[in-house]
């Protein structure tokens, strides 16, 4: 018997690998507004958050759209030669899929650019269910994100599992009643994610088997 019939992935640094992507996309789109030490040390601790809030954290501005458009527009740019899956995914995704698992995403990404990924790296075939930012009022850490994924698939919350690189994805996941996987391939680093309350950790996505209870062959 299965111990999870859902599984919901973050996108960024969970199961695609964009952190280069990212943190190259903020340094463009930011300069001349913030500081010329300004570099990915700035940066790596609130990845995962909505861009706007990122945007008004290191330029001290209220008013971000331009940074928000221009960082946009480096993402799109070289989106293709950076972003690829972290090892394994594909397969695991496929395994899960073909034991009836329920897999979603849920991330902080616009639509336009969530789509974008799933599909150059091949996998939107696996999804039942995909939540952006423009699906919801309250981002990660807030439960809604997590909990319109559960509701658009039909389960609740006590066979359900949040697996995320970021602390706004576990708390997500602790705030909407599901239990919680942190990948050790975050750059936060997997202490940061075990602190604010992650369930489990896992250090290749092969791991995940054993947590939901499928036989590894």
């Amino acid at each position: 018997m299965r111990a999870y019939d859902t599984v919901l992935f973050d996108l960024d640094g969970t199961i695609l690998d964009t952190n280069e992507l990212i943190i190259r996309s903020f340094i463009e789109a930011l300069q001349g507004t913030v500081d010329e030490n300004f570099n990915r040390d700035h940066i790596i601790p609130s990845m995962g958050a909505p861009l706007a809030d990122q945007m008004k954290r290191f330029s001290g501005l209220e008013d971000v759209e331009h940074l928000v458009v221009a960082y946009r527009e480096v993402n799109l740019r070289l989106h293709d030669e950076y972003v690829k899956a972290f090892d394994y995914v594909l397969e695991v995704l496929e395994r899960l899929h073909q034991d009836g698992v329920k897999i979603g995403v849920v991330t902080t990404k616009m639509r336009l650019t969530t789509d974008r990924g799933l599909d150059f790296v091949g996998i939107t075939k696996y999804m039942d269910a995909v939540i952006t930012i423009d699906d919801v009022v309250n981002a990660k850490p807030h439960a809604e994100p997590v909990q319109k994924a559960l509701a658009l698939l039909g389960v609740g919350p006590e066979k359900a599992l949040m697996v995320g690189d970021s602390t706004v994805d576990i708390l997500s996941g602790i705030n909407a009643g599901v239990d919680t996987v942190a990948v050790a391939w975050s750059m936060k680093g997997e202490q940061v994610l075990k602190e604010v309350g992650a369930k489990y950790v896992i250090h290749d996505m092969r791991d995940l088997y054993a947590i939901v209870g499928l036989e590894i062959n």
